[in-house]
């Protein structure tokens, strides 16, 4: 009887005892996924160890040895993945790229090469590296001031170029704005005299036209300095320069010139082609729980609603769907309140919904055209930590629900289920840099409504807007996020392109949100910026509230209190700041 009770014990130890699968890229997904067998995809992987855990096995562990891993489709963990380790052996990337072969010598030092078909289509992308280095999509030289604005007519007059583009059904129009900017697809060109006048495509043009934030064109009375930067790009003729590349997608051709030493024969030269490349998704009454992503790269994906749509931004990268001044000002919530906007939320290379216990450490986040890692909503208890992120177009980490497409973006948020707010998430030890590179708007760390994060010891620099930024909705009123923590960052070299900028910006009431021990240096001077002062270490926007900022060094008191609410607390901010909160801030030492 004992021995026949020792043996079911121990068969049920077997059974739910942890499991390993391995996977490479000379691998079979036929295989058994042992060390000696391993399988292909980590895609397949994830298949076999959701069967193990259905069947009663406990922990697994897929090891992935070193390679690229080319998807054509999403990664997805599921709730039944719950209680996997994706764990990298050697240099392991994940890629949602596309290689881009057979290249040609033509003229004026132009190579061409066709365009990757996915699908049996030619591919569209926005985005092309070489040799891992991001290359410059044709465009214009310099950033000329647009000379007026017929909103009426809804036409934008700028100086006559040096080319005038042989096509405009590719070519795009990027303004500078404020702390936006804009991306329109040029439907027609009129030309009279020295000037042009850009006509554009639907939903784009009444977007930029009756938008009031932020604003296209300075009006006279806030000249400050002149009218909105710009530059065209997308057309041939502007290839000009070593480094540049142009799709032409009616030709099916894909053309660059290279820079000194490189040789097109034998580049790797890559087009993304995925948006999303892993997706986390619970749902709210059955998480994806305890997962964990270990030492794995991220690279290569796509964002194409630019070529589609065009980019009409509000702020930090959130994109217009509608929004108007309101012809009588106030709403219930803001009775000042003078506009109204509805926003949409740019895709991220790697998406977490309702998930518990999701854990990324050590990964890297590169080459992206969008944001890179998105907590979108519904997570709690996760961690990002020890992680890169470098060369990506839009935001590096976000996190939280800003507003949703239904929710008009200033009133406050606060859903009757508390589950639907990211809170308890720990980003800390991460370098952010060379983010928002393409969307000059976007942000090093950006969080919405959340509560109880902790933003630590992180290193961001090299980004176009603001370094990090905590809040959404431009209310007093108090409303779900609370008791936020950002402490010990290092923000240095920011505001790269965009001004109306702060090293950490904060939005709305945040009760019992702490701003400690951080340091803020060394920010960019855009020639082409609006408001040349316009810039801070600090910034408390529009309606921020109930927050504590203390002993935060920066070389200046230079900080912004716009429109802000009660409760806030200023203590010991500034250059006076010991230089042991400066030298211990950013990245800790393991």
């Amino acid at each position: 009887m004992r021995i026949g009770l020792i043996l079911a014990f121990l068969l049920g130890v077997l059974r739910v005892s942890a499991a390993d699968i391995w996977v490479d890229v000379r691998g079979d997904d036929r295989a058994e996924g042992t060390r000696e067998a391993p399988m292909a995809s980590v895609g397949a992987a994830l298949r076999k160890a959701r069967e193990m855990r259905r069947l009663g096995s406990g922990h697994v562990t897929i090891w992935v040895k070193g390679g690229g891993y080319v998807l054509t489709e999403p990664l997805f963990v599921r709730p039944e993945d719950s209680g996997v380790t994706i764990a990298g052996v050697g240099d392991v990337v994940v890629s949602g790229g596309v290689a881009v072969s057979g290249w040609k010598k033509g003229r004026n030092g132009v190579w061409e090469a066709d365009a990757p078909v996915v699908g049996g289509r030619v591919l569209g992308f926005r985005q092309l590296w070489v040799n891992g280095v991001k290359a410059v999509r044709a465009r214009e030289e310099g950033m000329p001031r647009i000379l007026g604005v017929d909103r009426k007519e809804q036409v934008i007059w700028v100086p006559a170029g040096k080319v005038m583009p042989s096509r405009v059904d590719q070519l795009e129009m990027v303004i500078h704005q404020m702390w936006a900017i804009a991306v329109l697809r040029v439907k027609r060109i009129e030309k009279a005299g020295d000037r042009w006048g850009l006509h554009f495509w639907e939903p784009e043009g009444h977007l930029e036209f009756e938008h009031p934030w932020p604003a296209p064109v300075m009006d006279s009375a806030h000249q400050q300095n002149g009218n909105s930067a710009y530059y065209l790009t997308n057309a041939l003729e502007f290839l000009d320069q070593p480094g540049e590349w142009y799709e032409d997608v009616l030709k099916g051709k894909v053309y660059y010139m290279p820079r000194a030493g490189e040789d097109l024969r034998n580049a790797a030269v890559v087009a993304p082609s995925l948006a999303t490349l892993l997706q986390v998704q619970g749902t709210v009454d059955r998480p994806v729980v305890d997962v964990c992503f270990k030492g794995i790269g991220f690279s290569y994906s796509t964002w194409m609603r630019p070529s589609e749509q065009g980019h009409v931004p509000l702020q930090a990268g959130m994109y217009l769907l509608d929004a108007y001044k309101l012809k009588i000002p106030g709403t219930p919530d803001k009775k000042r309140l003078e506009n109204q906007a509805w926003i949409g939320r740019p895709p991220g290379a790697v998406e977490v919904s309702y998930a518990s216990g999701v854990r990324f450490e050590g990964c890297t986040f590169s080459h992206l055209a969008s944001t890179g890692l998105d907590l979108v909503r519904g997570t709690s208890s996760d961690s990002v930590s020890r992680c890169v992120f470098r060369d990506i177009g839009g935001t590096g980490i976000q996190m939280g629900v800003y507003s949703d497409p239904a929710f008009e973006t200033h009133l406050p948020y606060a859903p009757a289920d508390g589950r639907e707010v990211c809170h308890d998430v720990y980003i800390g030890n991460n370098l952010v840099t060379d983010v928002t590179n393409e969307d000059w708007g976007c942000v090093g760390i950006s969080a919405g409504y959340v509560h109880d994060v902790s933003i630590e010891h992180n290193e961001v620099n090299e980004v176009s807007y603001s370094g990090i930024c905590v809040g959404w909705g431009w209310t007093r009123t108090v409303n779900c996020m609370k008791n936020n923590k950002i402490i010990g960052n290092y923000v240095h070299h920011y505001a790269k392109h965009m001004y109306d900028v702060g090293g950490i910006y904060t939005l709305s009431a945040q009760p019992g949100t702490l701003i400690a021990e951080n340091c803020i240096d060394s920010i960019y001077h855009p020639e082409y910026a609006h408001d040349p002062k316009h810039w801070f270490y600090f910034y408390f926007d529009e309606g921020s509230s109930y927050i504590t900022i203390r002993d935060n060094w920066c070389p200046g008191e230079k900080f912004m209190r716009n429109s802000n609410g009660p409760g806030n607390t200023w203590e010991n901010n500034g250059p006076m700041v010991s230089d042991r909160i400066k030298k211990s801030a950013g990245i800790q030492k393991l």
